[in-house]
């Protein structure tokens, strides 16, 4: 998870994830180039007297920085049209879960299982163990499978939400009469944090989203533990 001073992004803990990094610091690696490049230029241009009167009418100038730019365009375009490509695919998943919304907490629903549906709702600050985060915790998580597709689908009850897992990669919103999908593997084991990441109204900051990614061996006890429970 985030944690003060941090200025990159948090860890990947899925594929999509690190190809959004790896996306990103190729896109700033383009932008600090370019202004590398412009700034050279204006300080060339300040501080230099030009006596050249061909530069000030060159056609091969004016080729260079009009096909240069589309270049770039294109290099930054590919990989984000491919990106997008990857987070829209969603191919046999092994689990789905419907996330529901609501003012203001969390429903899910496990759509492969009959009877296994809880809220999640935000642990209040006196009820914290020792080493749970403040505004971040909730008393049932969502628990999944690693290295498992998981198909989330996201709808809310009564007004806009979002439900965004940043370390995974996932950002859906919640809309009111729709039902929307997203997908992610978690790669490894762990209790990934996010929030509503809508406007959603006054308690709009306490509708926190765990995800607590385990192994399948785990996943299947919970899965029990729960139907038993039911």
């Amino acid at each position: 998870m985030a944690h003060p001073t941090q200025l990159g992004f948090q860890d990947a803990a899925s594929p999509v994830m690190e190809e959004l990094l790896h996306f990103h610091d190729h896109a700033l690696m383009i932008v600090f180039l370019i202004s590398t490049l412009v700034l050279y230029i204006i300080v060339a241009m300040v501080t230099t007297k030009l006596t050249n009167m061909y530069i000030l009418d060159s056609q091969e100038i004016e080729i260079i920085w009009t096909i240069l730019p589309a270049i770039i365009l294109i290099l930054i375009a590919l990989p984000s049209l491919r990106i997008l490509h990857l987070m829209d695919e969603i191919n046999n998943p092994h689990l789905t879960v419907k996330a529901i919304g609501h003012q203001w907490y969390w429903s899910y629903e496990y759509t492969d299982y009959k009877e296994i549906a809880f809220d999640s709702y935000m642990v209040p600050t006196p009820d914290l163990a020792p080493g749970q985060f403040r505004l971040l915790e909730v008393d049932h998580r969502m628990v999944v499978p690693t290295e498992a597709p998981v198909r989330v689908l996201v709808t809310a009850e009564d007004v806009l939400h979002s439900w965004a897992v940043p370390a995974l990669g996932v950002k859906m919103d919640a809309v009111p009469g729709r039902l929307n999908q997203t997908a992610f593997i978690a790669s490894r084991p762990g209790v990934f944090y996010g929030q509503c990441s809508e406007i959603c109204g006054a308690n709009h900051s306490f509708m926190p989203i765990v995800v607590e990614a385990v192994p399948l061996k785990y996943y299947q006890d919970w899965s029990t533990l729960m139907l038993e429970d039911a």
